[in-house]
């Protein structure tokens, strides 16, 4: 500090790399219509159906048929039906998921082995040095989407950057089945003119705190300077005030260790009615998502673990392709699993367990610059 005046170390961007991002297509519903041709060109849910269910369970995802409708992951199936009545609701089949994926990586270690998977259906890699020695990230990801498609029948999209926010950003800008690529003397004026909600880690919280104080676009963003960022947004203003410049030096990592934030509950008292599940339930959710808020995390994979007065244990998990980002999003699911897989009582041990983590880029932290 100097005369009162925070002074911060002016990042530098490294260009030096080449990164691909690639996100498959509506994954779980592309490969069950892959499965199942007859499902092409309809509104596919990955669900059970509400009335096998009693209304109970949530949508693991959808194609994009049926989010013309308004459907989306993590929605309760009820509301999916409500919206979209002719819907084809189809159980979810992770085996069949986890083994498309395995194909789609091994695709991909054609290429390079820097891969940093996100979840089943999105990768990052870097392919700076690759192991065919080509020198365009560009056509290596072109050769990614043209094999996936012709060996597992899946589409794909790609964005091709120097850095891994910037390939995020790109997937998800021509997607269904599109490639963006997004070079480093193009990166300023693409960043300026996009919307500040389409900033990858920026959410509803975050967009509507930003309009608040004139930020819609990405010029509007880089108006800002670092001092004013960190004061409305915490510490997440340092990363803002990189991620409009281009700036993210983080690399590709292909070995992480695997991440898990979780909690369970021994009872002194067996759990022998509905209503004692339920809350228990609600109690976990409240402290796992209390602890993912701390760590600055996020998941996409919930974990439901059981135990039974007899000592059995289960477990039970479901993944999904969006980020599970509260505690009613956790709890419900959390429930639908236990409704889904179990209805026996006499329940001596509940946990609850996100995994598949990461770090939540852009959260509003309240961050005192002084006492």
């Amino acid at each position: 500090m100097r005369y009162g005046i925070l002074i911060f170390d002016e990042p530098e961007r490294n260009i030096s790399r080449k990164i691909i991002h690639i996100d498959m297509d509506a994954f779980y519903a592309s490969v069950e219509i892959r499965e199942n041709p007859s499902l092409s060109d309809k509104p596919v849910v990955i669900a059970k159906h509400p009335k096998d269910t009693g209304g109970r369970g949530v949508v693991t995802t959808a194609n994009y048929e049926a989010r013309k409708y308004g459907i989306h992951s993590a929605m309760s199936a009820q509301k999916a039906f409500e919206l979209c009545p002719k819907a084809l609701f189809v159980p979810p089949n992770f085996e069949l998921y986890k083994e498309a994926s395995r194909k789609m990586h091994q695709i991909f270690q054609r290429y390079t082995d820097k891969i940093q998977p996100l979840s089943l259906d999105e990768a990052y890699l870097d392919v700076t040095t690759n192991h065919i020695n080509h020198k365009s990230a560009t056509i290596i990801a072109e050769r990614i989407r043209k094999e996936i498609y012709t060996e597992l029948n899946l589409t794909c999209s790609a964005g091709v950057s120097y850095n891994k926010f910037l390939a995020k950003i790109a997937s998800d800008f021509n997607k269904p089945n599109g490639i963006t690529v997004i070079p480093p003397d193009k990166a300023h004026d693409f960043l300026m003119k996009l919307p500040i909600e389409k900033y990858h880690g920026v959410g509803e919280k975050s967009v509507e705190k930003m309009h608040g104080i004139g930020i819609y676009t990405g010029q509007d963003l880089y108006s800002k300077d670092e001092l004013e960022l960190v004061e409305h947004f915490g510490k997440m203003g340092h990363s803002l005030y990189r991620k409009v410049r281009g700036i993210d030096n983080s690399e590709v990592k292909n070995n992480r260790e695997p991440k898990s934030v979780g909690k369970e509950s021994t009872f002194s008292h067996n759990l022998v009615s509905e209503n004692e599940v339920i809350g228990a339930l609600r109690e976990l959710s409240v402290k796992v998502m209390k602890n993912l808020n701390k760590k600055q995390k996020h998941g996409k994979t919930v974990v439901l673990k059981i135990r039974y007065e007899d000592f059995q244990t289960y477990t039970r998990r479901r993944t999904f392709p969006d980020f599970i980002d509260s505690e009613e999003m956790l709890f419900q699911i959390a429930v639908s699993i236990w409704e889904e897989e179990s209805q026996d009582l006499s329940i001596r041990l509940l946990g609850i367990t996100v995994t598949g983590l990461d770090s939540i880029v852009f959260e509003n932290i309240p961050l005192p610059l002084w006492e």
